[in-house]
This record gives structure tokens, C-alpha cells and sequence, in this order.
């Protein structure tokens, strides 16, 4: 959703919006580069449909709403083709009869943008007019009207197209010129002409297409003795896919290599690289990693979609207590913040949250990453590099001699970083990094393992967060049931959190399972946030080389919620259910 600057004036000398918060948004945008409109929205500054009723009030047409169940007559589609649709962001609504064919009207997300009506003028041999509304019921309407194929569709009809030819059995040739390969690996590739090249190359940004709607973080690509598996990493928990046929193995790694910009000669050592790519006018970084496994090559691709990093800490589920924890610790003038958690917990989102808050004109903020996942503006970030000693001990060597206020190293991962580190914060730098530990006490307990002095633990560390992600409720298929009071508290659950009596009812939510969530119920993930202050006992408990049980219990007293407790919080507010609540804190 994107508004000029002179509309945020005018919302303000109009009362729609006060200058503190239009200047809020005008510096988030700033950091971040996303759209003016849904920054408003995403602060909660305004709710999406009063921001829409002002503009289109302001530019003279009409707000609507576009219901699930509203039908397009399919000649009013045919009038729109659909790439102009997703292009631009609008969906043709109804066709009316006149004396000069006819009027077209047309929802858009954008009524500023004048050259696309003139198109659609021409195109058609209608008048045209446009209704403004919003860009998720816009791509709702066409993702339900124009025909997608389904992947499997897609599939068949790459393999149907290919037949059963000499150049199948060979292994498929993909390299379509040397061009190609020299220049992948620099350029952004645009998969909008996905339809076109060799079975192969369709095939390979079918994949990449097909993960992106499906909003996947992850593409695996798996051979096995007989066959050839994919796998979607979504809202966090790996599902099938229809797959290519196991012939097809070889050729489709060397494509994704070719598009990585790797050595596709090289199927003995395992090879990491990066792939960008432009879906819909949408630009998209995509990591890869090639495994040699027994029956080929295993293939992951992380998707990295820069306009849906989450920088609003608002935004990102911190219970109250922790969060108030969380905006003191990381504007401490010294010391350094840890994030804890597995891979694919959401570390690097609330890392760059926490650094987007500092992120001002008077502060020098530089991060040394691996890889950089996403950019931000204003924030020096450097790429590692071991192949030619470009570590993260060494990039945070070279951060201390270029005048640092805030530093960022994407991992600790040995002792030497850990003392540069340290080092960095006892002389007055405020350092933020990640450490691979179950929970927050454990990052305590691991910095000791890897040969750091209590005393200097004691004095540099400020705050521990630990993370995890649950997938949270389809808001489209939401429903409410009660259950036993007494089967949750089996579970664990302290019976003063669910507040009833003794075989009372307990109000919990649950997805049915629709379109939009694939039938599974979940669609979207939350985080669930263990924050652990370092308080002067804490630190007490750190010099004493106190066992993690002790920590533990410190902290439980001076009021950290554990990642159970947090979940259990997210689970009674109707956020997720109890069976992502067992499965990501089963441990607790």
C-alpha cells in the first residue's frame, strides 16, 4: 500500500493522523524502504480500511471491500488478462452496458498509477473506472477466479511437452549458453517467462514459483534410491510436494547450480551459493545448498523475501513483561545482547528488529553476517568470507577500528569470536549476536563450555532471549471449542493461568482447515519469547559457576517466562493450538 509523502501531510492537517506518528512511519520507512501506507497500518497507527477510505476520499473514487464469496463473471475476466493483474495490482469487477461498449470497473491498489488505466483503455475499447481496494482482497479475488495450475498440473504438462526423447535419457542438458552460466550467479532471473526454455528450467522455476505462493520458507530437493522427492518448509513444518520423475535428478541440480552460479562439474564436495530472482515484479534472495548424499545431490533452498521482514518489534509477539526487558536492554549503552534458538526460530528477525530501533542518523551500527539475509538502510553489513580469512572474529577485529557504536556477529561460533566480543562491549560497545542453545539459562552455561571467565561473562552480558515459532490459527477458518479445564491442567498447565474452578470449561481456538491455509488450519507463525535479564543476582550466580538448575530458578524468580509458559499464554488467547504447543516446547 503505498501513499506520497504529501497524503501523510494532509492526514495530518486533517486529524487523520497526528505528526508523532507520521514522522514514526516516515523514519521506519526510511530505515526499512517499504510502502508509506503499510507501515501506518503495520504500527497501528490506523486500520487498514480507515487508511483506504481516506485516500480513495481524497482521490475521488470509491473504497470497497471484495468479500470471499463475491463471484466475477468470467467475461468481465476476460477482459483483464491475468499477468496484467498480478502485475499491477487490480482485478476487474463488473462490466456495465452504454452507447460506447461499455464501462469497465476495475478494483486497484493503486489509483495514482494513470498509465496502467490508459492500458487497460486501449486494451479493451472501454471506459474504465477505477475503485480502490485492498491488496490482499485483490490477490485474494485473483488467486480465486483466474485458473492456476496446480503444481502437479504444471508438472504434467512440462513432462507431456518434453515426451520421452534422447535428451531425457541423457540427463537433460541445461546449460542453454555460456552466457547463461557466466552471468546467473550476477543477475536478478525473472521467472515471469517461466513457461519457457527446456523441461528442465521449467521445471526448476516451477519449484521456485510454486514455493514462493506457497509461501514456503524452504525447498528441498531430495534423491533417493528410486525417486526424486520435494519437500516445502511452511509455517515451519515440511510438506510433499508432487516431484519430478527421478530421471530428471542430475539435470535439475546442475540448473539450480547454473542459477546459483556453481560449479556444476564439482558433485563430490557440497557447495553453497545464492540466487536472485524477480516472481511478479517481486524480487526474492534464495540461499542454496548442495549436499552430496549416497543417490545424488541433496539440494535446500532458503527464500528470503526482503518486504516481509517483520522490523516492528509490535509486531513480533513479545509478551509485555519481556518485551519492556527488551527495549532497556538494547539501549544499553554497553554490553551484549544474545538471541538463542534453533535455525529457522526467527534469531535473525529480531535481530534486525532490535537494530532497526537504533538505527539513526547519530549511530554507526555494522554487522558481520552469513549470510547477509536481508539488507537494511543506514547499517554497514558485511558478507563473511573464510576462503579468504574474512571470519567473523576477523570482520569484528576490523569493526573496533572503524569507530563502532553498535556491532552485530551473525553467530558465535568459537572461543576467539566470543573474546572479541566481550572485549568490544567492556569498551563501551553495544554488541548484539546468536548462540545455538535450547533456552535462555543455556547460552550461560554454553559460553562457559566454550572457555570464557565467569567474571567476564558476569560483566558484559546484559540480556539472554531464547525463541521458538508456533504456527499460528487461519484467520479464515478460525473456530472456537471449549475443553476440560482438568485435561489441560494434566498437560502441565498451572490452574491459576486458566482462572475457572474445578471441572470448568476452557475457551481455546482451531483452524478447520480452508483454501487458504491448504486444509492444514495454520497458516502464519508466532513467536514465543524467553527473556532473561541479567540482574545483579544472575551475575552473582555467573561468578559462582552455578549450575544451569540454579539460574534457572533465579531467574523463575524474578519473573522470566519460560518458552512453555509463553506458549501456554499464545494458546489460552487463542493464538495457536495446543498440539503446536506440545510440539515446539515438549522439552519444557
Amino acid at each position: 500500500m503505498s501513499i506520497p509523502k504529501r497524503m501523510g501531510d494532509l492526514m495530518v492537517e486533517m486529524s487523520v493522523l497526528s505528526q508523532a506518528m507520521l514522522d514514526q512511519a516516515l523514519e521506519a520507512q526510511r530505515k526499512t524502504g517499504g510502502k508509506l501506507g503499510s507501515l501506518i497500518v503495520s504500527m497501528g497507527f490506523l486500520d487498514e480500511e480507515k487508511l483506504l477510505e481516506f485516500l480513495a476520499s481524497q482521490v475521488g473514487v470509491r473504497f470497497v471491500r471484495i468479500p470471499p464469496g463475491e463471484a466475477i463473471p468470467p467475461e468481465v475476466l476476460a477482459k483483464v488478462p491475468e499477468k496484467l493483474a498480478r502485475e499491477h495490482n487490480l482485478v476487474p469487477l463488473s462490466l456495465a452496458e452504454g452507447k460506447e461498449g461499455g464501462t469497465l470497473t476495475v478494483a486497484v491498489a493503486d489509483p495514482l498509477n494513470v498509465l496502467v488505466i490508459d492500458d487497460l483503455k486501449m486494451m479493451t475499447g472501454l471506459q474504465v473506472t477505477t475503485v480502490l481496494a485492498s491488496e490482499r482482497e485483490i490477490l485474494d479475488a485473483v488467486n480465486r477466479h483466474y485458473k492456476q495450475e496446480t503444481a502437479q498440473e504444471a508438472l504434467d504438462s512440462i513432462l507431456t511437452a518434453s515426451g520421452s526423447s534422447a535428451e531425457d535419457a541423457a540427463g537433460v542438458q541445461t546449460v542453454d549458453s555460456e552466457a547463461e552460466a557466466k552471468a546467473a550467479g550476477d543477475d536478478i532471473i525473472s521467472l515471469e517467462r517461466s513457461g519457457e526454455g527446456s523441461p528442465v528450467i521449467q521445471m526448476a522455476n516451477l519449484l521456485i514459483h510454486s514455493a514462493i505462493r506457497a509461501r514456503a520458507s524452504d525447498i528441498h530437493i531430495e534423491p533417493g534410491a528410486k525417486e526424486l522427492k520435494v519437500r516445502f518448509r511452511i509455517d515451519g513444518v515440511l510438506n510433499e510436494q508432487p516431484s519430478p520423475p527421478k530421471r530428471f535428478q542430475n539435470a535439475l541440480a546442475s540448473r539450480v547450480k547454473i542459477m546459483a552460479n556453481l560449479d556444476i562439474s564439482e558433485k563430490r564436495l557440497p557447495q553453497d551459493g545464492r540466487i536472485k530472482i524477480k516472481v511478479n515484479s517481486k524480487e526474492y534472495a534464495l540461499r542454496v545448498s548442495v549436499l552430496p548424499v549416497v543417490h545424488g545431490e541433496k539440494i535446500v533452498m532458503r527464500i528470503n523475501d526482503a518486504s516481509a521482514l517483520q522490523v516492528d518489534l509490535n509486531k513480533l509477539g513479545f509478551e509485555p513483561e519481556a518485551r519492556a526487558i527488551f527495549d532497556k536492554c538494547i539501549r544499553a549503552p554497553y554490553g551484549i545482547n544474545l538471541i538463542t534458538g534453533p535455525t529457522g526460530s526467527g534469531k535473525s528477525t529480531t535481530l534486525y528488529s532490535g537494530l532497526s530501533m537504533l538505527n539513526e542518523p547519530g549511530v554507526n551500527i555494522s554487522t558481520i553476517e552469513d549470510p547477509v539475509e536481508f539488507q537494511l538502510a543506514g547499517i554497514n553489513q558485511v558478507q563473511v568470507n573464510p576462503e579468504i580469512g574474512l571470519t567473523f572474529a576477523a570482520g569484528l577485529r576490523s569493526f573496533l577500528r572503524q569507530d563502532p557504536d553498535v556491532i552485530m556477529v551473525g553467530e558465535i561460533r568459537d572461543l576467539e569470536t566470543i573474546q572479541i566480543a566481550i572485549n568490544a562491549a567492556l569498551t563501551g560497545h553495544l554488541v548484539f549476536s546468536t548462540l545455538h542453545t535450547n533456552d535462555a539459562p543455556g547460552a550461560i552455561t554454553r559460553m562457559g563450555m566454550m572457555g570464557m571467565e565467569p567474571f567476564l561473562m558476569a560483566s558484559s552480558l546484559l540480556m539472554v532471549v531464547a525463541q521458538r515459532l508456533v504456527r499460528g490459527i487461519c484467520k479464515d477458518c478460525r473456530e472456537t471449542y471449549d475443553v476440560d479445564a482438568d485435561w489441560l491442567v494434566k498437560l502441565g498447565i498451572a490452574k491459576h493461568q486458566l482462572q475457572v474452578s474445578d471441572g470448568g470449561k476452557v475457551a481455546l481456538a482451531r483452524g478447520k482447515g480452508c483454501e487458504a491455509c491448504v486444509g492444514t488450519g495454520y497458516r502464519g507463525r508466532v513467536g514465543l519469547y524467553e527473556v532473561l535479564e541479567v540482574t545483579d543476582p544472575i551475575r552473582a550466580l555467573i561468578m559462582e559457576r552455578a549450575s544451569i538448575a540454579a539460574i534457572k530458578e533465579q531467574a523463575r524468580k524474578q519473573g522470566m517466562l519460560n518458552l512453555r509458559g509463553c506458549a501456554v499464554r499464545k494458546l489460552l488467547g487463542g493464538a495457536t493450538t495446543v498440539e503446536e504447543m506440545i510440539r515446539v516446547t515438549a522439552s519444557e
